[in-house]
């Protein structure tokens, strides 16, 4: 591996972005996605590149299973294990009596004072964001990719029947001609 292709799969790790990279590590700008994509397909670039992410999830204890679980406890979070509520208001549960689940579901726990009491504010993470992306990472967002242009289905379904049946009522008449 070159100096140059060495640069390229170190910058490559900073944000997994393939163009910035190669402009990063010295390649022309103008085919840096270009360059960038390529290297990428460099059988030893690759190989580094894989290798230091190895190294660096196990230096960091990230996994694909760490993610998971905690997406998981975002995206299934349930308000009534932070807090209660009912005729007296609204209380959170000490975070003591919180499991680990509930208190990794929290992004912010906010308290304010003022003269006629206070407030606390609990600020949970994005969970419909995490069920994308957990959604997204098992397959289950084929259909979502085709829903947004369900108009241009229908247009062209109709566009096929009408040639469709264009074609049928010609069908007849090449018949004749033909005899």
């Amino acid at each position: 591996m070159t100096p140059k292709q060495k640069r390229f799969a170190e910058e490559y790790l900073i944000d997994l972005n393939a163009a910035q990279a190669a402009r990063r590590a010295g390649y022309s700008g103008r085919s840096a996605a270009q360059a960038g994509r390529r290297l990428l397909q460099c059988p030893e670039i690759a190989k580094a590149v894989r290798s230091a992410m190895a190294d660096r999830s196990e230096r960091t204890a990230v996994t694909a299973e760490r993610v998971l679980d905690e997406l998981a406890c975002i995206a299934f979070s349930d308000l009534r294990d932070l807090a209660g509520w009912g005729p007296e208001g609204v209380k959170p549960r000490p975070s003591s009596e919180l499991a680990d689940q509930a208190a990794r579901a929290l992004a912010e726990v906010t308290e304010t004072s003022a003269r006629g009491g206070g407030a606390v504010r609990l600020k949970l993470h994005d969970k419909k964001a995490a069920l994308e992306a957990l959604a997204r990472h098992l397959g289950m967002q084929a259909e979502r990719k085709t829903s947004g242009t369900a108009q241009d289905l229908v247009r062209r379904l109709e566009a096929g029947r009408q040639r469709a049946a264009a074609r049928h009522a010609a069908a007849p008449a090449r018949k004749t001609q033909d005899r």
